[in-house]
C-alpha cells in the first residue's frame, strides 16, 4: 500500500483533481453536488491505514435532480469508468466487484474499464437510504427517533467538495436535533441510569461481582451518552464511540473515574469512583441551566448502604422541559440508539421502521 493518506482528503483531492475535470469536460453546465458523507470511519475522520482493506480508498458520491439523474446516472458512471485513472496518489481508482461478506475492496487494474466507487444519486433516494426519509414532505419530530446517530454522524461530519443543488443546507438542517428531541432524549438517558443505579451495590452485596461490574459498564455508557447530548454531538456506534467520546471536552475529567470503574476489584471501590461520575454529571447538568438547579451529591437508596444520585428526578425534571406534547407524552424509551446497539438492527432502516409501534 502508498504512504497513508487520510480518506477524506485523499478523496477532496480525487475530485478536485481529477473528477471536476472529467465532468467539467464531458458535461459542461451540467448543475450537481459532489461529497462524501456516507458511510465508513473515512467519513468521520478516524480512518487509519487498517481501514483500507474495505470500502476505502479513491470514492465519493455525484449527487443530481431528479431529471437530471434520469437522463446522465448512466453516462456519467460509464464515461468516469473510462476517463478515470486507473491509479491515484498510489491507490487504485479500481473496485472488486461485491464480495461475499458485501463489501468492495481496491483491486489494481491496468486496463479495461475502471470499476469504480462513485455513487451517482439523488439526494432523495439518498436520504431515503441513508435515513428512510422522504424529505420533500419534510421531517417530523418523532422521525428523528429512528435515525441511527452513526448515520447523521456521517452527513454532519461529511464535506460537500461542490454545490450547485444547495446539499449544504440540507446538511444544517440535520446538524443536530431539534431542543426537543434532545431534550427528551436526555430524559430517556437519566432513566436507564435510573432503573440500575442501585443495582451495582446490591449486586455486588449479594456476591455477584461479575453482574455488578456489567451493570457498572452500561451505566457508564449512559453516561458518555448524556455527554454527548449535552455537548450536542452525535455518538457513532460502537467501533467508534470511545474515539469519538474522547474528542469531547468533558471526556478529559470522565475518563480517569471510567477506567478505575472498570478496573475496580470489589463492588465498594466501582461504587465510589461511580459516585465521582454522577456528581460530575449532576455538575454539567446543572451548567446547562436546562432546569433549576440539582443537586450534585450521591445520598443513600431509601436507606440501603448504595449511594445513588437519584436520577430520576433529573428526568422528570428535563421531560418538564419539553414543549411538544406529543414528544413530552411518548415513554421514555429514547431513540432507536437507546433502544438498542445492536449494529445488525442499526444498519437497516427497513429493520428500524418496524420499531415504529414502540412509540404508539
Amino acid at each position: 500500500m502508498s504512504k497513508f493518506i487520510p480518506g477524506m482528503k485523499l478523496n477532496q483531492m480525487y475530485y478536485e483533481q481529477i473528477v471536476k475535470r472529467i465532468l467539467g469536460d464531458f458535461f459542461p453546465g451540467l448543475p450537481y453536488s459532489a461529497g462524501l458523507i456516507d458511510y465508513g470511519s473515512d467519513v468521520l475522520g478516524f480512518d487509519t491505514p487498517v481501514s483500507r482493506d474495505h470500502q476505502w480508498g479513491p470514492r465519493l458520491s455525484i449527487f443530481l435532480s431528479k431529471k437530471k439523474y434520469a437522463k446522465y446516472s448512466e453516462r456519467i458512471s460509464e464515461t468516469l469508468s473510462e476517463q478515470l485513472p486507473y491509479e491515484f496518489h498510489g491507490y487504485p481508482t479500481n473496485f472488486s466487484e461485491k464480495l461475499s461478506d458485501g463489501v468492495q475492496r481496491l483491486e489494481k487494474s491496468k486496463s479495461g474499464k475502471v470499476n469504480h466507487l462513485i455513487r451517482i444519486q439523488t439526494m432523495e433516494d439518498f436520504l431515503q437510504q441513508h435515513l428512510g426519509i422522504d424529505i420533500i414532505h419534510g421531517i417530523s419530530l418523532k422521525d428523528w427517533l429512528f435515525f441511527p446517530q452513526q448515520r447523521l454522524a456521517t452527513i454532519r461530519r461529511g464535506k460537500i467538495f461542490h454545490d450547485d443543488l444547495g446539499i449544504a443546507e440540507l446538511k444544517k438542517k440535520l446538524y443536530y436535533y431539534p431542543e426537543d428531541i434532545r431534550l427528551y432524549l436526555m430524559a430517556s438517558e437519566w432513566s436507564k441510569i435510573a432503573s440500575e443505579e442501585a443495582f451495582v451495590g446490591r449486586c455486588g452485596d449479594c456476591g455477584d461481582g461479575i453482574g455488578s461490574g456489567i451493570i457498572a459498564s452500561r451505566i457508564i455508557q449512559s453516561i458518555m451518552n448524556l455527554c454527548f447530548l449535552m455537548e450536542k454531538e452525535y455518538a457513532p456506534y460502537s467501533k467508534w464511540f470511545g474515539t469519538a467520546f474522547s474528542k469531547l471536552k468533558s471526556s478529559r475529567a470522565f475518563m480517569p473515574i471510567f477506567e478505575r470503574i472498570l478496573r475496580a476489584r470489589s463492588w465498594k471501590g466501582r461504587e465510589k469512583n461511580l459516585s465521582l461520575a454522577y456528581e460530575l454529571l449532576a455538575k454539567n447538568h446543572n451548567d446547562l441551566n436546562i432546569t433549576e438547579p440539582m443537586h450534585t451529591k450521591v445520598i443513600q437508596y431509601y436507606g440501603r448502604e448504595y449511594l445513588v444520585i437519584f436520577a430520576e428526578k433529573f428526568s422528570k425534571k428535563i421531560l418538564g422541559k419539553i414543549t411538544d406534547a406529543e414528544i413530552k407524552n411518548l415513554k421514555l424509551t429514547g431513540s432507536i440508539d437507546q433502544i438498542t446497539n445492536v449494529t445488525n438492527i442499526l444498519e437497516y432502516i427497513d429493520v428500524i421502521k418496524k420499531l415504529t409501534k414502540l412509540y404508539e
